[in-house]
């Protein structure tokens, strides 16, 4: 199988890797993550999921490099990782009784011959109406600082939702894996 490369040192991701069962190496990116002018959410996905996999494909120059980028978005407000509590309470409290679109893009390259594909999972979550009470106690319990949106589906968050609509429950947590799946395919590594 060919040498596969997570362009990410997030542990949720490399969680939501190992499931395929695969090999793979995991390695940081350092690109900006900045929106450019008047950039939608899925050009800078995309963007994002694209740039990184180069940036890895510099360090692993014979791989499958894996590149994946997330944002949460409300009223056309790209929402990023809150860094702390009092921007995560902001967050949550913005979003209650709320819709909130979660974008991720993916992307596959061959680093050797510079081919990349990509794709676009699109994620609505249904945040129940949240006292202010509720919310504190979640930041106090889950701490999802490091989560764009403010929550971690895969933990405690998931009581923040009435629902979930889109095509991949992995997808909210920053890694589509139905869609890599069939990239990979595109690139001769099969799963199962």
């Amino acid at each position: 199988m060919t040498a596969i490369v997570l362009a990410s040192s997030s542990k949720y991701r490399r969680q939501l890797l190992e499931k395929l069962g695969i090999d793979f190496l995991s390695f940081s990116s350092e690109i900006d993550e900045s929106p450019l002018t008047d950039e939608s959410p899925e050009a800078l996905v995309s963007r994002l999921s694209i740039a990184k996999a180069e940036e890895v494909g510099k360090t692993y120059s014979d791989h499958l490099i894996i590149g994946s980028d997330q944002v949460a978005v409300l009223d056309r407000e790209i929402l990023g990782k809150p860094g702390g509590r009092d921007a995560a309470i902001e967050q949550l409290t913005k979003q209650s009784g709320r819709i909130v679109q979660f974008y991720t893009g993916i992307c596959v390259l061959n680093s050797a011959s510079g081919l990349h594909l990509t794709d676009l999972d699109i994620c609505s979550v249904y945040f129940k109406a949240l006292e202010y009470a509720q919310i504190q106690r979640y930041i106090e319990l889950d701490q999802p600082f490091d989560c764009a949106g403010s929550f971690k589906s895969e933990g405690l968050g998931i009581a923040l939702f009435s629902k979930i609509v889109g095509e991949d429950p992995n997808a909210l947590v920053g890694l589509p894996l139905i869609k890599l799946v069939a990239l990979l395919e595109k690139f001769g590594v099969h799963v199962i």
